[in-house]
């Protein structure tokens, strides 16, 4: 059984006028399918706008659709009374760390969550213990958050929802504002969750060198799901790709337009060491 299963969801925004007025409707998300194990790490792509944050947004039922179906965990996101549990089991990163971290002192912002959902004393103290450790961030216990690099502090945030316990978690463009080593500090972080810990994990970014680990990969234009597959098979279609305003990571670039001059080069290389393991078999 799929741990989220979307068919044909639909989300429309209304656009009103300074008197509240409807002037039109936006479709976010237009018939949308989405198909997620236990324990996939599955990779959501898309530009600006094309409907993968509202995306985010209703598999932690913060939106919910105006048409289609929707079940995470078995239960159906459309149904007032299934909310709370769906919250306690599909958890949510944002953008931005600061938008998620309210206490003043890393251990107390972690031990937030399952204290609101009515985890005993001595049991939040052993989440917020295993939590930190599983993000690297156990030293830092006793820290002001606020004297955390932007990496730090997403591990942060990553720790105060995995304390939750969760099933799955949503991470919603968790790098966008963090430099090359913050997002490698929360890459590693999440992979660490979802391998060794078997959490699903829904990873949103516009960074094509973050999926290639991720087991599936879903790409979204104008609030559909235009391509869908592994890592290989969708960064093998370079000009596809370009055609939904979307980059290939720079390996892959570099393997095709040595394709394109004419070596015989694999389709959908993703790593140095492929690329590296295939041109030596040339020579």
């Amino acid at each position: 059984m799929n741990i989220i299963e979307a068919r044909k969801l639909v989300h429309e925004y209304f656009r009103r006028d300074e008197e509240g007025n409807v002037e039109g409707i936006v479709t976010a998300l237009d018939g949308v399918d989405l198909h997620v194990k236990p324990g996939e790490f599955v990779a959501i792509l898309g530009h600006n706008g094309s409907g993968k944050s509202t995306l985010a947004k209703h598999l932690n039922v913060l939106l919910r659709g105006s048409e289609g179906t929707l079940w995470i965990d078995g239960k159906d996101a459309m149904d007032e009374k299934s909310l709370w549990e769906i919250r306690r089991n599909a958890g949510m990163v944002f953008q931005n760390p600061d938008n998620q971290i309210i206490a003043s002192v890393v251990e107390e912002d972690v031990a937030f969550g399952p204290e609101n959902i009515g985890v005993p004393t001595d049991e939040i103290w052993k989440r917020v213990e295993k939590s930190l450790k599983s993000v690297r961030m156990l030293q830092y216990r006793g820290h002001s958050p606020n004297k955390l690099s932007g990496g730090q502090k997403q591990r942060v945030a990553i720790a105060g929802v995995m304390a939750m316990e969760p099933k799955c978690i949503v991470l919603d463009e968790p790098t966008a504002m963090l430099d090359p080593n913050g997002r490698k500090e929360v890459l590693d972080a999440v992979e660490a969750l979802n391998r060794e810990k078997g959490v699903t994990v829904i990873f949103i970014t516009h960074y094509m060198e973050e999926v290639i680990r991720a087991d599936k990969v879903y790409v979204m234009d104008h609030g559909k799901v235009v391509m869908q597959g592994t890592p290989r098979q969708v960064f093998s279609q370079v000009d596809v790709l370009k055609s939904y305003r979307l980059d290939v990571p720079q390996i892959t670039l570099l393997a095709y337009e040595l394709q394109k001059a004419g070596l015989d080069v694999p389709e959908g290389i993703l790593t140095r060491e492929e690329l590296v393991e295939a041109l030596c078999r040339l020579y």
